[in-house]
C-alpha cells in the first residue's frame, strides 16, 4: 500500500511539473510585443480597436487589438475599469496569477521531487551503513554448545563450518557445499539462534537482516539493498548472511512486476552468482516453507532444507537448564517435571515460563524461585492470571465444578497414562470459568480407540452438566470443548482415514465424511455419558472437593475414584 502511494505521488509530481512548464511556455508566448501609454489605450478602446483585455493584479495589463497585435499598458487600478471595458464591447478575461507564481509552483514541485529522492537515497545509505556497522562489530559469542536442542539440525550446520573456514579444501575434491540453507519450523524454535551460533563457531561476521527490510517505498530499492548486502559480505571475506522471515520477499510469484518480485529476482541472481571459492553461507528462516517460490528452493540456491521442530522431552530439559543458569532456582524445583508438562512448547515459550516464574518470585521478595512460582507461571501462560476478584454466582460455581469434574474423571478413567496436573474453578484472564489441565505422554502415533477417548473427554464437561441439570438446561461453557472434539473427529476421517466401522474404507464425498465424523462424536458422547453414570459417586466427590478447595490435582482425583471403587 505504501509503495502504491509513493508511486502515485511521484506520478502526480511529474504531471504537475509538466503542466507548470507548459503554462509558463504558453504565457511566455503571449508576452506583448508593444507597450503603449494608457491614454493611447483609451483612444484605441474608444475607437473600437481593442478586441480583448486580460485583467490581472500586476502593474501592466495585456490586450489584443482587432488585428491580433499584443499590447501592454499601465494598470489604472480603477474600480469601474472592467465596466468601462465591457461597455466598449471588448472581451474581458481575468487572471490573478502571473509568471512568478508559476515559477514558484515549479520550484515547489522540483523541491518536492528532490526531497523524496534524497530521502530514498538516505534510506538506502542507512541500510547499507547498518550492514557496514555489522561488519565492523565483533563476531557473535554464541556457540553450538549454547543451543540446547535440535541436535539433528545442528549436525547439518556443522557440515557447513569447515566450508566457511576453508572452502578451498572442498574445491580440491570437486565438492559443492550448499550455498543456501533454509531453516523452517514453528516460531520460537531457535532458527535465528542457530544461524548466529554458526557464525560464532566459525569466527566470521554475521550479517542479520529481515525480509521486510528489502520491501520499502520505491521499486528497485529492495534489489539495490540485496546487492549491497552481498557486496558487503564479500568484502568481509568469509561470512554468514542470515535473512529472517524470507517469505516477505520470497513468496511464489504471481506475474506482477512489483517491488517484491524485483527484490526476489535480485536475490536469485546473487545466489546464482556465488563463486565457488567464496566462503559465504546464506541462511534463511521461514515458518511457511510451502509458500516460497520454487526458483528460490532449487539446487544451487537454497537447496538444503533443515527442519527445526519443536523440542522433545530431553531437549526441553536442556533448554530449561540453559535458561535457569542465571536464575536463583530453589533446590526443590525439578526442571525435568516442568519439561514433562510443556509438550509442544517452543524454546522461546520455555524461556517465557521461567521468566514469568522469576517475576512472580521477585514480586514476593523471595530469595529463590520456588516450585509454586513455576506452577503459577505455567497457569498464567496457558490460561491467564486467576481472577479471584470476580464475584461468581453460587449456581454458576456448581455448574463449573460439575463441568470440570467431568473432564477430570473421564481423563483419569479413559486416559490413565495422562497426568492430571490441575483442575480449577477459578476464573482466568482468558475468559474461562475454570479449566482442567492434563499432561499426555508424547507419542508419534495415536490409535483409533485412544482418539475416541479424547473425544469423550472433551465432551465430558457437557455430559456432566446434563447429568447435573438435565439436557434442557446445559450452559454455554462447552463451546471450546465441542470445537476441539469436532476438529479431532474431522481429522480422524479426513486425514487418517479412521471410520467408526471396523472395516475402514476410503470416503470420497464430503457428505460421507461429515456423516462419519458425526458418528465419532456420537460415540464419544455416549462413552462419556456411560462413564459418568458408572462413576457418578466419584464425580460427585470431585465436584464437592472443587467447590470447597477451588483447585485440586491428580492425587485428589485419584483418591475420589479409589474411595468409590465400583468393583468392590
Amino acid at each position: 500500500m505504501q509503495q502504491k502511494t509513493q508511486r502515485i505521488i511521484s506520478i502526480a509530481l511529474v504531471a504537475l511539473m509538466c503542466m507548470t512548464l507548459a503554462v509558463i511556455k504558453w504565457r511566455s508566448q503571449e508576452m506583448p510585443a508593444q507597450h503603449i501609454t494608457y491614454p493611447a489605450f483609451l483612444e484605441k478602446l474608444t475607437s473600437g480597436e481593442i478586441a480583448e483585455v486580460n485583467l490581472t493584479t500586476s502593474q501592466t495589463l495585456t490586450a489584443k487589438d482587432t488585428e491580433g497585435h499584443s499590447l501592454t499598458f499601465d494598470n489604472p487600478r480603477m474600480d469601474n475599469f472592467k465596466h468601462m471595458l465591457l461597455l466598449s464591447g471588448a472581451s474581458v478575461t481575468e487572471n490573478t496569477g502571473d509568471a512568478v507564481g508559476y515559477a514558484v509552483l515549479l520550484a515547489a514541485v522540483l523541491l518536492g521531487a528532490f526531497y523524496l529522492k534524497k530521502k530514498n537515497r538516505q534510506s538506502e545509505r542507512g541500510f547499507i551503513g547498518s550492514i557496514g556497522h555489522a561488519k565492523e562489530s565483533t563476531v557473535p559469542s554464541i556457540k553450538f554448545d549454547d543451543v540446547a536442542a535440535n541436535e539433528e539440525a545442528l549436525e547439518s550446520l556443522r557440515d557447513l563450518l569447515s566450508f566457511i573456514q576453508s572452502p578451498e579444501h572442498y574445491n580440491r575434491f570437486g565438492a559443492r557445499i550448499p550455498r543456501g540453507v533454509m531453516l523452517y519450523g514453528m516460531p520460537g524454535t531457535g532458527k535465528t539462534l542457530m544461524a548466529r551460533a554458526l557464525a560464532g563457531e566459525a569466527g566470521v561476521p554475521f550479517f542479520a537482516v529481515n525480509g521486510a527490510d528489502f520491501v520499502e517505498m520505491y521499486v528497485g530499492v529492495g534489489a539495490s539493498r540485496i546487492r549491497s548486502l552481498f557486496k558487503q559480505a564479500r568484502k568481509a571475506g568469509n561470512a554468514v548472511i542470515f535473512i529472517d522471515e524470507i517469505d516477505a520477499i520470497g513468496k511464489k510469484r504471481d506475474n506482477r512486476s512489483d517491488e517484491r518480485e524485483q527484490t526476489l529476482n535480485a536475490l536469485l541472481s546473487e545466489m546464482s552468482g556465488f563463486r565457488d571459492q567464496d566462503g559465504i553461507v546464506v541462511l534463511a528462516a521461514t515458518n511457511r516453507i510451502d509458500t516460497l517460490d520454487e526458483a528460490l528452493l532449487r539446487a544451487g540456491r537454497f537447496d538444503r532444507h533443515i527442519e527445526v521442530p519443536l523440542p522433545g522431552l530431553e531437549e526441553r530439559v536442556k533448554i530449561l537448564t540453559v535458561h535457569a543458569q542465571n536464575k536463583p532456582m530453589a533446590k526443590d524445583v525439578s526442571l525435568k517435571d516442568l519439561a514433562s508438562q510443556t509438550a509442544l512448547f517452543s524454546g522461546a515459550k520455555l524461556e517465557s515460563v521461567l521468566n514469568e516464574a522469576a517475576i512472580l518470585a521477585a514480586k514476593r521478595n523471595a530469595e529463590s524461585i520456588e516450585t509454586e512460582d513455576v506452577n503459577r507461571a505455567m497457569d498464567h501462560m496457558l490460561f491467564g492470571m486467576d481472577r479471584h476478584g470476580i464475584a461468581s454466582i453460587e449456581r454458576e460455581r456448581e455448574i463449573t465444578a460439575a463441568h470440570e469434574a467431568g473432564h477430570a474423571l473421564l481423563t483419569a478413567i479413559l486416559l490413565p497414562e495422562s497426568n492430571i496436573k490441575k483442575v480449577s474453578i477459578v476464573p482466568t484472564g482468558k475468559g474461562a470459568a475454570g479449566y482442567s489441565m492434563a499432561i499426555a505422554p508424547e507419542r508419534m502415533f495415536h490409535q483409533k480407540q485412544e482418539l475416541l477417548h479424547h473425544i469423550a473427554v472433551a465432551l465430558g464437561g457437557r455430559e456432566a452438566e446434563a447429568l447435573l441439570l438435565g439436557s434442557e438446561r446445559v450452559s454455554t461453557g462447552a463451546s471450546n470443548d465441542i470445537e476441539k472434539a469436532t476438529s479431532l473427529a474431522m481429522r480422524m476421517v479426513n486425514e487418517w482415514g479412521m471410520l467408526p466401522q471396523s472395516d475402514d474404507v476410503y470416503l470420497f464425498s464430503q457428505s460421507q465424511k461429515d456423516q462419519a465424523a458425526q458418528q465419532w462424536l456420537k460415540l464419544g458422547q455416549n462413552l462419556a455419558a456411560s462413564v459418568l453414570s458408572r462413576y457418578a459417586a466419584a464425580w460427585e466427590d470431585i465436584t464437592a472437593m472443587l467447590l470447597s478447595l477451588e483447585s485440586i490435582g491428580n492425587h485428589e482425583v485419584q483418591a475420589c475414584i479409589a474411595n468409590n471403587d465400583i468393583s468392590a
